[in-house]
């Protein structure tokens, strides 16, 4: 077997949740920022019940093109063209949603918390949202701000980062259940990216969610709603 043509660019964190059996063939998956489709090769394969959105109309595109190669499904209601913070399946859609590499391009604080809380809006209860995102954690002293949750940072670029305090007191409010701990990796200075993966709970609460924190969920309260690269 040709691993790569088989498995695609999959990112290897989310290849871990492959391997802990958290993604299991007839689950409903979303892939949340999909780019060109990296994430997706090993599902379409295997038949997996695959949806994606990409607000770059070019991205979604190809990941069209890339599904069309591989079954005959149509591809038009699968593959969106729209922003994460408004997205326009129902609410407890999916069984697995992935989010990698597209948090940290949030503008600022209530945008993070918008996308956030659309990501768990349109999660099932006992579904698992899987999130990579560039963050602060061990970039404290090496990271300029720039106000909002932006920070400027040693590679150049400048992205909204989110801390560990902030993950957990997310995760608590949104009444989530970390899967495991939160994982960081520093590229030699440069930048981290954090792996946060959670569990949704089968029982709904309706707490209020703080604005102005990047813990804001716009909208109503999570599954209070109807329809709707790196």
């Amino acid at each position: 077997m040709d691993v790569r043509e088989h498995f695609g660019e999959i990112d290897i964190y989310l290849f871990d949740q492959l391997l802990k059996g958290r993604i299991r063939p007839g689950m409903r998956i979303l892939d949340a920022g999909c780019g060109r489709g990296r994430n997706l090769v090993f599902f379409l394969r295997e038949g997996y019940d695959v949806f994606a959105v990409d607000r770059s109309p070019e991205a979604v595109e190809e990941v069209r093109k890339l599904a069309a190669g591989i079954h005959s499904r149509e591809q038009e209601e699968r593959f969106r063209c729209e922003p994460i913070e408004k997205l326009s399946f129902a609410n407890d859609t999916f069984d697995f949603v992935i989010c990698s590499a597209v948090l940290h391009f949030a503008e600022n604080d209530k945008h993070f918390g918008e996308m956030v809380g659309e990501l768990w809006r349109v999660l099932k209860p006992g579904g698992v949202l899987f999130t990579r995102l560039a963050s602060g954690i061990g970039m404290e002293a090496l990271m300029r701000p720039l106000g909002g949750g932006r920070y400027s940072l040693p590679d150049g670029s400048e992205r909204y980062l989110a801390d560990a305090a902030q993950l957990h007191r997310l995760t608590e409010r949104l009444h989530g259940q970390f899967l495991e701990p939160l994982k960081t990796v520093q590229v030699e200075g440069l930048r981290c990216m954090t792996t946060w993966c959670l569990k949704k709970p089968h029982i709904l609460f309706f707490d209020p969610i703080e604005e102005g924190t990047g813990e804001s969920i716009q909208g109503e309260p999570p599954g209070g709603k109807g329809e709707e690269s790196q």
